[in-house]
């Protein structure tokens, strides 16, 4: 893990096998299959809902400060605390967790590269028991908004080309020929992307045991499409979450120093009224 530009990011299943008793270590799981966890776990982790816990419903937004403050000292996180997090598709919603917690400024948080599935592919200890953890006092930083993109910001990168936009979703929700992955329900009215964006799908970025690619394959996955760090990128999926993966790819392995999540992703965009579509593949040839 060397080779990436900050490889202090990941850690590997060894690492957290050695240190799930360490006070100053907390695991989190964050899976799609909400019940995953239930199921088994790394000992002494903690379980994340996504749908409930990473999220404000009714605003349909990431967390407040406040929200984030009360999850963490819940959680028995102080700032302190190195946060490991990790989940099942390779580290799909694991990677939305650690975007918001740099976005409220914590300093040391990790994903488990690999997650969920290397971690049950090497037939490590599952624990099936909660565990229980002392409340802390926890005091987050205001947001960081530079790690977010929002509706404004996208608009002028597509219509002015001023970004290089990244497209993490399926083919299929690219192209418009589905709205949303099977089972998924947050929808939109239309399908496609925004115009000018380039379909890399987030999962192009991992191995078959769902550790994230070498920097020379990386650099080669998104360089082909000429997302190479030279301008600004803004990645975006459905609701945030896959290109949350992405953004950390980007930003964490290959370093990219101008790289945003756009989180309200198509769920905004496919329901605005009178937004510009496109439909279909994209062009061949790269373009930024």
């Amino acid at each position: 893990m060397a080779e990436y530009a900050h490889p202090e990011m990941l850690v590997a299943t060894d690492w957290v096998a050695s240190r799930t008793k360490d006070p100053h270590v907390r695991i989190v799981e964050v899976d799609v299959d909400t019940k995953a966890y239930l199921e088994g776990h790394v000992p002494g982790a903690l379980g994340w809902a996504w749908n409930s816990q990473l999220c404000d419903t009714v605003r349909r937004d990431i967390l407040s400060k406040e929200q984030f403050e009360e999850l963490m000292a819940s959680s028995g996180v102080k700032p302190d605390t190195t946060l490991v997090i990790y989940g099942d598709n390779n580290n799909w919603f694991a990677a939305w967790a650690l975007w918001q917690a740099k976005i409220y400024g914590h300093r040391d948080v990790r994903l488990m590269n690999g997650g969920r599935k290397k971690w049950l592919a090497e037939g490590r200890d599952l624990a099936t028991e909660v565990p229980t953890v002392a409340r802390t006092s926890y005091q987050a930083k205001d947001a960081d908004n530079s790690l977010r993109a929002f509706l404004p910001q996208v608009q002028e990168a597509s219509a002015r080309r001023a970004a290089g936009l990244v497209d993490v979703r399926s083919p299929q929700e690219y192209t418009g020929e589905i709205l949303a992955p099977p089972g998924l329900p947050e929808t939109c009215q239309r399908g496609g992307h925004v115009p000018g964006a380039r379909s890399i799908p987030w999962g192009k970025a991992c191995n078959d045991d769902g550790t994230f690619k070498s920097a020379d394959e990386l650099r080669a996955l998104y360089g082909g499409e000429g997302i190479d760090g030279t301008k600004p990128v803004i990645a975006y999926c459905r609701i945030g979450e896959r290109s949350s993966h992405t953004w950390f790819v980007l930003k964490y392995l290959l370093g990219f120093d101008k790289v945003t999540n756009y989180d309200g992703s198509w769920t905004e965009w496919g329901n605005l009224v009178g937004a510009p579509v496109e439909r279909g593949a994209a062009a061949t040839g790269a373009r930024g």
